[in-house]
């Protein structure tokens, strides 16, 4: 196959690179395994961690320390019922949740039998800590079993003085939920997209320092400017080998989630979702996204003397993809189309909706390609103003 030899000179520059990075294991080891394989494998074990656990707590019986249950015998029993435990009283049970020696603990008051046969409420405390995530569903759970056996007791106390319950129930709410099993599940992987951003950023960012750093520590660079060869297509050549190297991870790490999401729990919904449809989505999507990291990391390694400034420079890259992720997590949006103008958020934002099974737009896709290619051109200009000075041929 011919080629110009405007892109003879690209070709050189690209194949160079890539042969270098292929002989070196350090980057084939990030680039092919450790980010596309290792980050799916760790949210494949982090949702079996969280959905198993949930799941085991929701079928075994829940223990609870009960204070006072010689005041309300049938209420405990009847709680008993529903599938909480009872254990032993303990001393101090403040500090005993504070100190996570307990994690839920009833306590029913001394009037607790008073109260009931005068038809007042009879109070009960329920002890526990709202910092530790992993005993929210348990509180939840034993509330609910109170508010069972408060309802059904407050329905008995009607009937026995003549009324009707629905007097006591003016407005019934009928909740009903319209997300979708796929839409619950996203929540567990609402961090995927910035998982697939830091593979692309792994991908290529062993082979950006090389091609700069790396190369300036070797004093290999200055034998390649002197070439009769226009800068810009030299920052080209390593570009697309930087570019290449990215895609080639993040097509693994996106082979790896559709193999790992048919692993996933039937609860967690998503495993018809990352499937071959959203591995054909995502790939066009992230394409652009791709280019715009890629010459971000060889723009900035280029300021970087040394191999290991630039490993600081883009080490704390990798914390730039965060922010939407977050911003998306904790501080949700309904989507609109100016969202799409952004780069980087526009593919984890269409990412999200991949996962929720939402529709999305051709013209947002289109839209977040083009901000985004917009961007890569105005950094590939930075990049090679740098390029032509003197300085980035010089080492230490």
């Amino acid at each position: 196959m011919s080629v110009t030899p405007w892109l003879g000179a690209v070709w050189i520059v690209f194949s160079k690179e890539c042969r270098e990075s292929l002989r070196d294991r350090r980057v084939l080891l990030n680039a092919l395994v450790l980010g596309p394989l290792l980050t799916p494998l760790l949210v494949l074990a982090m949702i079996h961690l969280i959905v198993g656990r949930e799941l085991e707590k929701a079928e075994k019986p829940l223990p609870v320390v009960v204070i006072g249950a010689q005041y309300a015998p049938n209420f405990v029993a009847a709680l008993r019922q529903q599938g909480m435990e009872p254990r032993p009283a303990i001393a101090d049970p403040e500090l005993a949740v504070r100190e996570q020696r307990a994690d839920l603990v009833l306590r029913i008051d001394a009037r607790f039998a008073q109260d009931w046969d005068a038809g007042r409420p009879a109070q009960v405390e329920i002890l526990y800590d709202s910092s530790r995530q992993e005993e929210q569903g348990s509180t939840q759970r034993l509330q609910g079993m109170i508010e069972n056996y408060t309802r059904r007791t407050g329905a008995l106390r009607l009937l026995a003085r003549g009324l009707s319950p629905a007097l006591g129930a003016p407005v019934i709410i009928a909740p009903r939920d319209q997300a979708t099993p796929q839409a619950r599940g996203a929540l567990i992987m609402g961090m995927l997209p910035y998982f697939l951003t830091l593979t692309a950023l792994l991908g290529g960012m062993w082979l950006a320092i090389d091609a700069t750093a790396g190369e300036r520590e070797r004093q290999s660079i200055e034998p390649l400017l002197i070439n009769p060869v226009p800068r810009y297509q030299i920052l080209l050549g390593k570009h697309l080998a930087t570019a290449i190297f990215s895609m080639a991870s993040l097509t693994l790490g996106l082979l790896a989630f559709v193999a790992v999401g048919h692993l996933l729990p039937d609860a967690a919904g998503l495993g018809t979702v990352i499937g071959a449809r959203f591995l054909l989505v995502s790939l066009p999507v992230m394409a652009p996204l791709v280019l715009l990291i890629s010459i971000a990391q060889l723009w900035l390694a280029s300021f970087a003397r040394s191999f290991r400034e630039a490993q600081t420079y883009l080490g704390l890259a990798q914390l730039v993809p965060l922010v939407p992720s977050f911003w998306l997590m904790f501080a949700p949006m309904r989507p609109q189309l100016w969202m799409s103008a952004i780069p980087l958020f526009s593919q984890q934002l269409t990412i999200l909706r991949l996962l929720r099974g939402e529709p999305v737009s051709a013209l947002a896709i289109g839209l977040g390609a083009m901000a985004t290619l917009a961007t890569t051109g105005l950094l590939f200009w930075l990049g090679l103003r740098v390029y032509r000075a003197e300085r980035v041929a010089i080492a230490g």
